[in-house]
């Protein structure tokens, strides 16, 4: 999966892009983790117990110039991209997304495409 100006995951209507006034230190302070190519990345659980090793894991990774990204919402293992807006049994999951996608938007770093 490619950098792009605007990401989405799998299933999701709503597209994200960078916000033009993020910063590096807001994405640290936001739990993304300099990887040693120096993008950022955040894997956060989308289950009820985030301490759980289960269930769907949202990634989302940001170029080191902060202009594109990527995002998906992985299996446990991390390797497999999964649909969670499929089927009304994962609402709770969707609601979860949303929430923390609109979290970041409050705090600066992304804002919807």
């Amino acid at each position: 999966m490619a950098f792009e100006k605007t990401a989405t995951v799998l299933g999701s209507t709503v597209k994200y892009q960078m916000n033009p006034n993020a910063k590096r230190y807001t994405l640290r302070d936001n739990g993304f983790v300099e990887t040693n190519g120096g993008n950022f990345q955040l894997i956060r659980s989308l289950e009820a117990t985030p301490q759980s090793k289960e269930g769907f894991k949202l990634k989302i990774t940001i170029s080191k110039d902060l202009q594109t990204l990527k995002m998906s919402i992985t299996n446990a293992t991390g390797l497999k991209a999964v649909n969670i807006f499929k089927s009304e049994q994962h609402k709770m999951l969707q609601d979860k997304f949303y929430f923390l996608m609109d979290g970041f938007i409050d705090r600066g770093l992304l804002e919807k495409a």
